[in-house]
């Protein structure tokens, strides 16, 4: 199995505001799969220039080892944003993480924006997507560059804009995740699920960490450290996931040219291969990033 490559891991990626240097430092020891080094929400507006300065320098450090390092900037029209992606160009993180993109329009003049600044080619466009707007438009918004690689759900601005309520379960949110999660593995690209904003209850934490999985999602966006091991742990294929993966393959070879494969006494088609072959290299991409 060689298909590892194709998957980078973002079980977890945290967010991390780049006002605070201590948190900047605290981050190389953390064993989440990505960060988003914050210039928007996290940052009081006179600390934005300094935290675009830090977060552009640790970006462009090497310090942070195997995990995927984003920066998230200011959104369109802010007056903060042009700067930000100028300098966001300039450092070449994996991704440049920008917040509440309606369109594809908009994705095609961020792709332009980071091209005309100097933007390195691993540097990808994460797009959020949390108006209804962007639910309107995700499947076109999705599809609108090969720069645009994650589409990360803004859930807490969802339900602001929603007029609705935080609930166990997500009523009110499943129809803009499904349409999302539909749009991303339409146009082939990764997608985050949102944060979880009870960093107390690791209970519900959990629950909607197991809901995000079963829906499709690659992994979850975080808040709080303690957070990290739980999400790695859920978004990670079960052992038994892995036993069964191996175990169809392997009936899947034997029986090749019998025309009816079974394993553990159900039928197995091409589809269940494909399956099998995404759980194994998930796997193993996750043990590649342990042994860095």
């Amino acid at each position: 199995m060689t298909e590892q490559s194709l998957f980078t891991p973002l079980r977890s990626v945290l967010y991390m505001p780049s006002s605070n240097e201590r948190a900047l430092e605290k981050a190389k020891s953390i064993a989440c799969d990505g960060l988003i080094l914050d210039l928007e929400d996290a940052v009081a507006p006179d600390a934005k220039p300094a935290a675009r300065e830090s977060a552009c320098a640790a970006a462009a450090s090497g310090d942070y080892g195997r995990r995927t390092v984003t920066i998230r900037v200011n959104g369109i029209g802010t007056e903060w944003h042009d700067a930000d992606i100028a300098a966001a160009a300039h450092a070449g993180p994996s991704g440049v993480v920008v917040p509440k993109v309606n369109s594809a329009d908009e994705v095609r003049s961020l792709v332009a924006a980071l091209e005309k600044a100097g933007a390195p080619d691993h540097t990808r466009l994460w797009a959020m997507v949390e108006t209804p707007e962007a639910i309107f438009n995700v499947r076109e918004l999705a599809a609108a560059s090969d720069r645009l690689a994650v589409l990360v759900m803004g859930t807490n601005d969802l339900v602001k804009e929603l007029y609705a309520e935080h609930v166990p379960g997500r009523a009110p949110l499943l129809t803009s995740l499904s349409l999302s999660l539909l749009a991303a593995r339409a146009a082939g690209i990764a997608i985050l699920d949102g944060v979880y904003n009870d960093v107390k209850n690791d209970a519900g934490f959990l629950d909607e960490c197991r809901q995000g999985r079963e829906m499709g999602f690659d992994g979850k966006t975080l808040i709080h450290p303690g957070q990290v091991v739980p999400a790695n742990e859920q978004f990670a294929p079960s052992e038994q996931a892995v036993e069964d993966a191996r175990g169809m393959l392997a009936a899947w070879e034997d029986g090749k040219g019998s025309g009816v494969v079974t394993y553990q006494n159900k039928m197995v088609e091409n589809l269940h291969v494909e399956s099998a072959q995404r759980t194994l290299a998930i796997h193993e991409a996750i043990e590649a990033l342990q042994d860095q």
